[in-house]
């Protein structure tokens, strides 16, 4: 093995681990999944003039974009004002600030769509009151598919020929859209099973309401341009509980320590898999679970056995039921389709 000196961490850390979980099933295990897309934007608009070193680009996050977005302003020479959602927690918080971000963070809230709506009405004063920031817009600007393309790079490299699905919570649409168009463009079968949230407007469940849901990063409560419904091929939507069993599950089976997306990822990849065994599924594990200790490892005794959950099947928006349901998407081009 050639062992490389990075330049910065961000060379370090955006490239995932993947590990092997079973005959039929590898993790691509990220540190911060989001350095691909932060780091792709930046570099593409620092090359369109769009952006120019010293300046202070803000956006609005959950979580680990916050982090990559903050590396990426460390490492080309920018200014970062992160409005933080309410489910950030001090680790966070705390390299933010060290890394040179001001965080304004949203009160606590345990409605995700008064939090979501309270960040980009902020974003908006701040832009308007320092026309100087560049709203960086990771819900909305595809600029954020770009960095995704290296990933594509290494999956193609490292999982050749076989037929592949790929599963992976949703968020903005970037990470696992990303991923999969460049893969397809070069001619490969590849599936895209996406994850929700129940309370997520982007697949239509926003009817529901998951009181335990900390996972906001893989839903969203308002649209985002980002999400292309045409390239999903099924959907799951996985509540806290079922999430948080997939999560115990990784690490107690696999040791691998990962977030509840991750979880969800996780449970949902078994199942598929068990349907079609002929094909690869890469499971998409954006960050690790440091941040969910608190509000979810230490519960890890009521999580439920995966192995006796299955999912309830749909063919309809209307019988969507928690905590988990399945539907064949099939490349639909809306959230509701008619």
């Amino acid at each position: 093995m050639q062992w490389a000196v990075h330049e910065h961490i961000t060379d370090a850390i955006k490239a995932p681990d993947l590990i092997r979980l079973t005959p039929h099933t590898v993790l691509a295990r990220f540190e911060t999944l989001k350095v691909y897309a932060a780091l792709g934007a930046v570099r593409a608009l620092l090359e369109q003039g769009t952006i120019r070193p010293g300046q202070t680009l803000v956006d609005s996050s959950s979580g680990i974009y916050a982090l990559a977005l903050a590396m990426a302003c460390h490492r080309h020479g920018l200014r970062c004002h992160i409005v933080a959602s309410t489910t950030v927690d001090t680790t966070m918080r705390v390299q933010l600030e060290i890394l040179g971000a001001t965080v304004d963070q949203m009160p606590p809230s345990q409605d995700l769509r008064l939090d979501q709506e309270r960040r980009v009405r902020r974003v908006r004063e701040l832009v308007a009151r320092h026309p100087d920031m560049h709203w960086m817009r990771q819900y909305h600007d595809a600029v954020h598919y770009a960095g995704y393309r290296e990933f594509a790079d290494l999956v193609a490299a490292a999982l050749p020929d076989r037929e592949l699905t790929v599963v992976g919570a949703v968020g903005t649409g970037a990470s696992t859209a990303g991923l999969v168009l460049p893969l397809r463009e070069r001619g490969r079968t590849v599936r895209l099973v996406g994850i929700q949230p129940f309370g997520s407007v982007t697949f239509g469940s926003e009817r529901f309401q998951d009181p335990e849901a900390i996972i906001a990063g893989i839903g969203s409560a308002i649209p985002f341009d980002n999400v292309r419904h045409h390239l999903y091929d099924t959907l799951h939507w996985i509540g806290f509980g079922h999430a948080l069993a997939g999560a115990v599950a990784l690490l107690r089976g696999h040791a691998v320590f990962a977030g509840l997306s991750t979880g969800a990822a996780h449970l949902a990849a078994g199942w598929e898999a068990a349907r079609s065994p002929g094909r690869t599924h890469l499971i998409i594990g954006p960050d690790t679970g440091h941040r969910y200790v608190e509000r979810a490892f230490t519960r890890h005794r009521e999580a439920p056995d995966p192995r006796g959950l299955k999912p309830h099947q749909i063919t309809t928006h209307e019988d969507l039921a928690p905590p988990w349901s399945v539907m064949e998407w099939r490349g639909r081009e809306h959230a509701r389709p008619s």
